[in-house]
C-alpha cells in the first residue's frame, strides 16, 4: 500500500464509525512508496511510466514525476520503485547481490524529461550497495586494481579500487539535484547502515560485518575520487547508502525528509481544521521516533494541541517510546495470527477495520466523559433545590457540550 492507499481505507474506517465525520487525507510518503504520487497529486503534476533494471537485475515497470506549480521544471522519483524490498522476494532477498542500477535509469528518464532539478525519495530499498549502481547507470566507472568494471551489488565494492566521473552524463552538471532523507541514517558504524537494515534485508548475522567493510571501501573510494567524507555524514546511509553515492558523486544535497515534504503538503493548514489525527506505519517499534512518519506527525500535532492515534501492521519493542513524541495511543491491525503473505494481502481491509475502532473507542470514551458530566451536575441539583432550575440548565448545557465536541470531533486527519 502506499501512502494514498493508507489514507483511503483509513478514511473508509473512519466512515463507517461516524458516518457524519469530514475527513481531511493528507497521504504522507517518507521517500519510500508513494513519495512520487502523492507529490504528483498534491501539486497537479504528472506521471511518465518507464521501465528500469529492477533490484534482481530483471526489467521492472516504474514511474517518474513532474511536479506542478514549480518555477523550475521539477522531476520526482522515489527509489523504492527502482530496488524496494518488496521488489526482492524473501527467498531471494541478499543484499551483497542486489543493485541499484534502476536509480540511475529513472534520473536519466527525468533528465529525458528536461528536468533542471530532480527531487529524490530514499526511502524503503533493498539493496546496501551505496547507489555504486546508480553511479554506473549514469556512465561512471567503478573499476578493480586491473581496470575492469566490479560486478553490481555490494559483493563488487570489496573489489573497488577508484572511481571514475569522467564518463557522467553530462546533463546532470546542469541539474540540481535534491534527496529527502531519513537525517538519522548513518552510513557506517554500530548505527551504520548495514548493521541496522541489512538483517532486515537478508543479510545473515556473517554477512553483516562484510556488508560494512564494502560500504567502507566504498566510502573511502569517494573520498579519494571527489575530497567529500560521505562515511560521517548525515543521511548518507539513507536506502542502502545511496545517499552517500548521490552526495558523494553527484553533488546532491541531503535534507531531512519532512523539510521538503511538508513543502508540497500543508500538513499545519489541516492540523489547524482537526481534532484528531490517526496515522499508519508498517511497524511501530523504538525506531519509529527516528524520522518515520508517526513520530513526525505526533510532534507536528501535539504542538497544535491535537491528539494522534498510530496504526501499525506489528508493534514491536520499545513501541511505548511513541508516547513521548506526540503519539497518544497506538495499536497493531492484526486481529489474529497470520502469515506475513496473508496479511499484506488484506492490509486495506484491516486498516479499515482498526481505523473503525479506534474511532469507535474514541465515541465511547466521549459518552463515558458526558455521562461523568451529567452525573456531577445532578449531584449538585440534589445538593440544592434552590438552584434546580439553574441545574436543569445546566445538564442541557452538558447535552449542548457533548453534541459540540461530536461535531468538532468530526474532523478527522488521516
Amino acid at each position: 500500500m502506499d501512502a494514498q492507499d493508507v489514507a483511503d481505507a483509513m478514511a473508509l474506517g473512519v466512515a463507517r464509525a461516524w458516518p457524519d465525520a469530514t475527513i481531511l487525507k493528507a497521504p504522507i510518503a517518507d521517500g519510500g512508496e508513494g513519495f512520487t504520487r502523492s507529490l504528483c497529486e498534491a501539486t497537479g503534476g504528472e506521471q511518465h511510466k518507464t521501465v528500469v533494471t529492477g533490484p534482481l537485475g530483471e526489467p521492472i515497470p516504474a514511474t517518474v514525476g513532474l511536479l506542478g506549480g514549480c518555477d523550475e521544471r521539477t522531476a520526482v522519483l522515489e527509489i523504492a520503485a527502482a530496488c524496494g524490498l518488496s521488489l526482492v522476494p524473501p527467498a531471494r532477498r541478499n543484499p551483497s547481490l542486489t543493485t541499484s542500477f534502476g536509480v540511475g535509469e529513472l534520473i536519466r528518464k527525468a533528465l529525458d524529461l528536461g528536468a533542471r532539478r530532480i527531487l529524490i525519495g530514499c526511502g524503503d530499498s533493498g539493496v546496501n550497495d551505496g547507489g555504486a549502481g546508480l553511479l554506473q547507470a549514469l556512465g561512471a566507472k567503478l573499476l578493480t586494481v586491473d581496470g575492469n568494471d566490479i560486478s553490481r551489488g555490494a559483493a563488487g565494492l570489496l573489489q573497488l579500487d577508484r572511481i571514475d566521473l569522467s564518463g557522467l552524463d553530462p546533463r546532470l552538471a546542469r541539474v540540481r539535484i535534491d534527496v529527502t532523507v531519513n537525517w538519522h541514517n548513518a552510513l557506517l558504524g554500530p548505527r551504520g547502515v548495514s548493521r541496522v537494515y541489512g538483517p532486515q534485508k537478508g543479510a545473515t548475522p556473517e554477512l553483516v560485518p562484510v556488508l560494512e567493510r564494502a560500504l567502507e571501501i566504498f566510502a573511502a573510494r569517494v573520498t579519494a575520487a571527489t575530497g567529500i567524507d560521505v562515511g560521517a555524514m548525515p543521511g548518507s546511509g539513507a536506502s542502502g547508502g545511496i545517499g552517500a553515492g548521490l552526495a558523494g558523486c553527484l553533488g546532491a544535497k541531503l535534507h531531512p525528509r519532512y523539510d521538503v515534504v511538508f513543502k508540497h503538503l500543508d500538513l499545519d493548514g489541516l492540523l489547524r481544521r482537526a481534532d484528531l489525527v490517526l496515522t499508519a506505519e508498517g511497524a511501530l517499534d523504538g525506531q519509529t521516533p527516528f524520522g518515520k512518519v508517526p513520530a513526525e506527525i505526533g510532534r507536528r500535532a501535539a504542538s497544535h494541541g491535537i491528539p494522534v492515534i498510530a496504526l501499525a501492521g506489528t508493534v514491536g519493542a520499545g513501541a511505548r517510546s511513541n508516547l513521548s513524541h506526540g503519539i497518544s495511543a497506538f495499536g497493531s491491525i492484526q486481529v489474529a495470527p497470520t502469515s506475513l503473505s496473508d496479511a499484506m494481502i488484506n492490509a486495506a481491509q484491516l486498516l479499515a477495520d482498526a481505523s473503525e475502532q479506534a474511532i469507535r473507542a474514541v465515541g465511547a470514551g466521549l459518552a463515558i466523559s458526558a455521562n461523568h458530566r451529567r452525573q456531577t451536575l445532578g449531584r449538585g441539583t440534589r445538593r440544592s433545590s434552590r438552584v434546580s432550575k439553574a441545574m436543569e440548565s445546566g445538564t442541557a448545557s452538558s447535552q449542548a457540550y457533548y453534541r459540540v465536541r461530536q461535531s468538532r470531533l468530526s474532523q478527522l486527519s488521516v
